[in-house]
């Protein structure tokens, strides 16, 4: 999912899901700025801890299917669970040209899709691979 963004080192990401931490600490490494949502408050303060040190990266906990818009736009976008559909406020914040990473399905059994951002909306550029995630929860996720 990572390599599927193409970060040249330059980039505003947002992850969507940050977990323990892990998929962050890669992204911090392959660019600029790294802004990532945890649903759950003890994940983000472990994914904290483990990513203490590391001064391009800020974790909020909050719903990620509504992106951050208070630090949009973002050059690329990666979302570490499943929805049928991108949440439209992820789109919205993703510059024009900017990539999107997410597993498209219902969780547990979805193809994890490159998108890039073409005027309004993204196109689909290519299946990266199949996978097994959790949902994505929240206002533009599952209820």
């Amino acid at each position: 999912m990572v390599e599927g963004l193409a970060l040249t080192g330059d980039e505003r990401v947002l992850e969507v899901g940050t977990g323990y931490g892990w998929e962050t600490a890669l992204l911090a490494r392959l660019s600029r700025e790294v802004f990532s949502v945890e649903r759950f408050a003890d994940l983000a303060e472990t994914a904290r801890a483990a990513l203490a040190g590391i001064d391009n990266v800020t974790i909020v906990i909050g719903d990620g299917s509504e992106g951050w818009a208070d630090n949009a736009p973002f050059d690329a976008i990666l979302v570490a669970a499943a929805y049928p559909l991108v949440p439209a406020p992820l789109t919205e914040q993703l510059v024009e040209g900017g990539r999107l990473v997410q597993p498209i399905g219902h969780g547990g059994n979805e193809d994890v899709v490159l998108f890039q951002k073409r005027g309004a909306g993204l196109d689909s550029v290519r299946v990266i691979s199949g996978a097994h995630f959790v949902r994505l929860h929240g206002r533009y996720g599952f209820g």
